[in-house]
Formats: C-alpha cells, sequence, structure tokens
C-alpha cells in the first residue's frame, strides 16, 4: 500500500546503510531480535548525535515496543519544544498518549494536525502515512477525507483509501468508495469484482453492495460500469433473472452486439440455470441472422434445451424434437467447423437414447471429412464414433478407433484416454488380466484423470479374482457396466441385482452399490441414489470408491436436491480425510462456491 512505503523506506535506507557500520548494525539486529532496550540505548546515542529522523522512527519505536513509555513521552515533548513545526513529532506524542489510556488528549494533538495541515495534495497523503505508521487508521482514513473535502476532488487518495478500508476489513466504506470510484476510475472494475468478492460473504453483504449501486444508477442511470457491476452482484447472488434483465436493458440501451449476454448465458448454462439461459440464448436470436453471435446462440439454445432434457427423463418425442433442431441447424448452415457442435450433440442422441447408430455412425463418419479441422479435434471424434461402433456390438472397429488415437497421440492426454478406452473395452469383454495390464501401464499416465480411472480399473480387477466365486461375479458386473455404458439402465440394475443371488458372498458389494448410485442418478431417482452412496460411506470407508461415492454424494446435494449445507459438509469431509483424492480440487472449489467466496466471471 501507498501509505506505508514512507515508513518502508526508512526501514530499509537504514538496513542499507547500517550495513557498513558495525554500530548502527548491532542496533537493527537487536531490534529484529526483539531486544529493544538494547536497541533503544544505541539508537538513542546516534540520533543525539546528528537528529537523524531516520534513527528517531527507531529510537522511538524501539521505546514504545519495550514499554519505556515515560521515557518516549518525555523524548516526544523535549522534541516538540525544540522543533514545534515538526509534524512527526507532535504525532509520536499522540501515540504515546494513545498507548497510555491519554484518549481525549492524543484525539487533540491528532486533529489539530489534520485541521493545520497544508492545503495540498501531498501534505494529507503525508499526514495519512504519519497516521498509518503509528496504526492511527481512522485517522489516517480521516486525513485522506479532509483533504478530499477542502481540495473539492472525490476521486482523490481512492487506492489509499480502498487498501484501508479493506485492511479494517469496513464492508460498507468498501462497498461505497468502489461504486463512487468506479465512475471516474473505470480500469478498478475487475479489482472491484476481485476484492468484493473475496469481504462480502453473504446475501445481507451483497444486498449492501446492490443498494449502493441502485442509490448511484438514481443519479447516472446510464452509467454502463455501475450496471455492470449490478448484473456481476445478481450472478454472484446466483440471482440469475435478475441479471439477465439487467443485461438485455443494457445492450438495447446501448444498442450492443450482445456479447456481455452471451459470457452471461455460459455462465447461467454452467450453473444448470436453463430456463435463464434458455431467454439469454433466445433473445440472442431475436437480433437476426446478421449478428455474428447468431449461429452460436443458435447452437447454444439448442444445447441448453438438450442439458434440460438430460437433467430430467426426456421422453422419445422431445428427443427427437432436439435431434430435428440439431439437424435444421447443420442443414442450414452446411456441416463445418462452427457447426461441428451440433453434429456431435446429434450423434449423441442418436446414439444413446433414440438408438438409431447407423445415424449416429454416419454422422460422425461425415464430421470426420470436415476440412481443416483440427487434428485433436479429429481424434476426439474419432473416440466418440470408437463408442458408438461399442454401442453398435462392433467392438473390432471402436478398437481400431481407439488404437489409432493411442498410437498418434502417445504419452498425451487424448491417447491416455484412448487407451483407457481399450483397456475399459478388454474389461467389458471379460479379457481381466488383458484390461489390467493396460490400466496399470496408464496408472503413470500425465493425465490426473485417467490415471485415477486406470487405478480403479486395477484394483477392481485385482480385488475380485481372488477366487473362481469371485471371478465369476466380476463377468457379470462387467455385462452390468457395459449396459450402463449403453444406456440400458433397467437391464443394468436387473444384472447388478442378480449378482449377490448367484454369486453369493462376493466381493463385488461397494461396486455394485456404486453403479446402482450412478443408474438411480441417470435416471433421476435421486433418493435411492443417495441410499447407495450412503451405504458405501457408512460401511465401505475403505473402498476405492469411498472418495466418489462422498463427491457424488455432495452432487447431488447441491445440483439435484438443493441441499447446500449438507453437500458443504461432504465436500468439506472428502478435503479433510482425503487430501491426496483427484476429486480434491473440484471438492474444494464446490465449498468455496457454496460458502460464498467463489468469484463468478
Amino acid at each position: 500500500m501507498r501509505i506505508i512505503l514512507s515508513f518502508l523506506f526508512i526501514v530499509l535506507s537504514f538496513s542499507s546503510y547500517a550495513q557498513g557500520f558495525p554500530e548502527e548494525s548491532l542496533a537493527y539486529q537487536y531490534y529484529q531480535q526483539g531486544s529493544y532496550d538494547k536497541a533503544a540505548e544505541i539508537f538513542q546515542k546516534l540520533f543525539n548525535k546528528d537528529k537523524n529522523e531516520n534513527y528517531f522512527d527507531l529510537y522511538f519505536s524501539s521505546l514504545v515496543k519495550g514499554k519505556k513509555l515515560k521515557e518516549a513521552e518525555d523524548l516526544t515533548k523535549m522534541l516538540n519544544r525544540q522543533y514545534p513545526d515538526k509534524l512527526n513529532y507532535q504525532l509520536a506524542l499522540g501515540k504515546i498518549y494513545l498507548e497510555l489510556g491519554k484518549n481525549t488528549e492524543a484525539n487533540k494533538i491528532f486533529l489539530k494536525a489534520i485541521e493545520n495541515s497544508a492545503k495540498e495534495e501531498y501534505a494529507y497523503r503525508d499526514l495519512a502515512n504519519l497516521f498509518y505508521k503509528y496504526e492511527a487508521y481512522d485517522l489516517a482514513i480521516q486525513a485522506f477525507l479532509q483533504g478530499r473535502k477542502i481540495l473539492n476532488n472525490d476521486a482523490l487518495y481512492i487506492y489509499e483509501l480502498i487498501n484501508l478500508y479493506r485492511y479494517k476489513k469496513d464492508k460498507p466504506m468498501l462497498v461505497q468508495e468502489y461504486v463512487n470510484a468506479l465512475t471516474a476510475e473505470p480500469t478498478l472494475y475487475n479489482q472491484a469484482q476481485t476484492v468484493l468478492a473475496s469481504i462480502l460473504e453473504d446475501n445481507a453483504d451483497y444486498m449492501l453492495l446492490q443498494s449502493a449501486i441502485l442509490k448511484k444508477l438514481q443519479k447516472d442511470p446510464g452509467n454502463d460500469i455501475l450496471n455492470s457491476l449490478l448484473t456481476w452482484q445478481f450472478i454472484q447472488q446466483r440471482d440469475y433473472e435478475s441479471a439477465l434483465r439487467q443485461l438485455i436493458a443494457q445492450d438495447r440501451r446501448n444498442s450492443g452486439t450482445g456479447m456481455a449476454i452471451y459470457s452471461a448465458a455460459n455462465i447461467f448454462l454452467a450453473n444448470n440455470a436453463y430456463n435463464t439461459a434458455t431467454k439469454a440464448y433466445e433473445y440472442l436470436v431475436s437480433k437476426g441472422s446478421q449478428n455474428e453471435l447468431y449461429l452460436p446462440s443458435q447452437i447454444q439454445l439448442i444445447n441448453a434445451r438438450y442439458e434440460m432434457a438430460m437433467n430430467a427423463k426426456p421422453d422419445s418425442t422431445l428427443l427427437k424434437s432436439l435431434a430435428a433442431q440439431f439437424n435444421d441447424i447443420i442443414n442450414q448452415h452446411g456441416l463445418n467447423t462452427k457447426t461441428l457442435f451440433a453434429a456431435k450433440k446429434l450423434a449423441n442422441i442418436e446414439a444413446y437414447h433414440l438408438k438409431s447408430f447407423s445415424k449416429a455412425e454416419a454422422m460422425l463418419e461425415q464430421a470426420l471429412k470436415i476440412p481443416n479441422l483440427p487434428a485433436l479435434e479429429t481424434a476426439q471424434l474419432k473416440l466418440d464414433l470408437g463408442d458408438i461402433y461399442l454401442l453398435n456390438k462392433e467392438p473390432w472397429e471402436a478398437l481400431l478407433m481407439y488404437e489409432q488415437v493411442s498410437k498418434s497421440y502417445e504419452n498425451q492426454p487424448i491417447g491416455s484416454e484412448a487407451r483407457f478406452k481399450s483397456a475399459r473395452l478388454s474389461f467389458f469383454q471379460g479379457n481381466f488380466k488383458f484390461a489390467k495390464s493396460q490400466a496399470d501401464v496408464l496408472k503413470a499416465s500425465t493425465s490426473q484423470l485417467i490415471a485415477n480411472d486406470a487405478l480403479n480399473l486395477s484394483l477392481l480387477i485385482s480385488d475380485n479374482l481372488q477366487n473362481k466365486n469371485d471371478s465369476l461375479a466380476l463377468i457379470m458386473y462387467a455385462d452390468a457396466e457395459l449396459l450402463l455404458f449403453t444406456n440400458q439402465t433397467t437391464e443394468a440394475l436387473t444384472k447388478l441385482d442378480s449378482i449377490h443371488s448367484k454369486y453369493p458372498g462376493n466381493s463385488l458389494s461397494d461396486d455394485i452399490l456404486l453403479s446402482k448410485a450412478k443408474i438411480y442418478t441417470k435416471t433421476t431417482q435421486y433418493d435411492l441414489a443417495v441410499k447407495q452412496l450412503n451405504d458405501i460411506i457408512s460401511n465401505y470407508y475403505d473402498s476405492i470408491w469411498i472418495d466418489d461415492a462422498i463427491f457424488m454424494l455432495a452432487d447431488l446435494y447441491e445440483k439435484k436436491l438443493h441441499q447446500n449445507e449438507e453437500a458443504a459438509k461432504l465436500y468439506q469431509k472428502l478435503i479433510t480425510d482425503f487430501p491426496g483424492s483427484m476429486l480434491n480440487s473440484e471438492a474444494r472449489k464446490r465449498f468455496r462456491n457454496l460458502r460464498g467466496d467463489n468469484v463468478i466471471p
């Protein structure tokens, strides 16, 4: 902070100066070690020798820290008689009065200093620096405010006051200072977001900000920077509808391109506010095909509808409608890099929900022929196509796709993903030893996600091949996992439920519970999913799936059941009990978000 630079300069200058002089160096060493009596004795001699102000500050500080308050009082009184015009000696005496509990006498000195300060910008800043040095923070603020008043300039000392209010954690004044300052200093906007998000803790705090902004906007309704801050605080409170209304009003007022609305709509979508996101994209589409955001908004509009459908339990009529909308996008604009997203979504619906495997395969095979397709996009399309081949019971075609990508991108994340898919395919086919050997290699993958998945697959296989009963049970479990992968949830659940009856006493109990939890989540039977996950947490705390179970349960409480307090407890449990989990980073982010200190752009 600017207001402490002068004191730091004194200390650092003395430190550099003292390096060449043994006596000064010894005094400073005593001071740093907390031997204030010894330091004061040397600093006294040095100060008396040539009245160097640097020595005074350290001599005075040594007396105060060493509780030699009477000696410090006598010193400052003497210096005030000798040098009545030196402000630092006056304030030093005020500091001693504060230490002695003589607040009235101290305030007289301080207020007189403010009142008699030279009517210059630098003078008030120097005075505030002295107050800060003596930890009189409120008086430093008062000096700056007096300077603004006398000099009739509310744009003065913005950064200094922000730093002081932030240091004091004075939320009302910090909010007010930012709201007042942004018109004069719009470059403060990003800093304001960051600082306010770190200090505002709950709805009441954000209402304080909202009130201050609205009061300012009454006098200046067209202030774009304040309107943007108002939108930001709505998003921080997850009041997405109000944020969208604000954005649309601002866009219409300025005849804007809609870019701010498009960015916000993506935030709404990421936070599962599907209805609000849909309204935002519809507004952008309504601006006409000449707008640069028309096509991406069209695609995102259908994507929002798709995500909303997938978040519930979509019926075939809705899915066919979504497929038709994605098809319309491709027919209208052609199959190219801009519409590739629509092609991938369409293939997903056709393959995983409408069971039109041939249509899905054809769409992705055609997409692979798009000119100038980025290499990584080509690789991802091949992996997606391999998955659909697997859905269509063409495992060798799937393996071919996976192997092409793994060989082309060896030691890269997408190559590791391809190798894991190959290992998983071997697992589905019951070729457990080969699947484990592939998974063991991938445990050293640079991709933490793939390495974790590979480790879990390896442990799943090794833990359940101990005897014939477990091995036969694992074959049934692999069949169920393939059914789940192909979105045959009812068949997968039936298969899982039959494992214990056919192979009693098998070692797959925790694995079965997790798979059932995934099925119940997918079919929106959240209460049943919660039951399975709680069973794992209560009875299988040494399971390889324990961190997954905790995270899944927290995610259900947060995203589906809207029980944020329960979700926060589970995220905290994961962070505390499983610090090595690859889910820890995301859990930490989610926990902070629920606590209210996560910054949303």
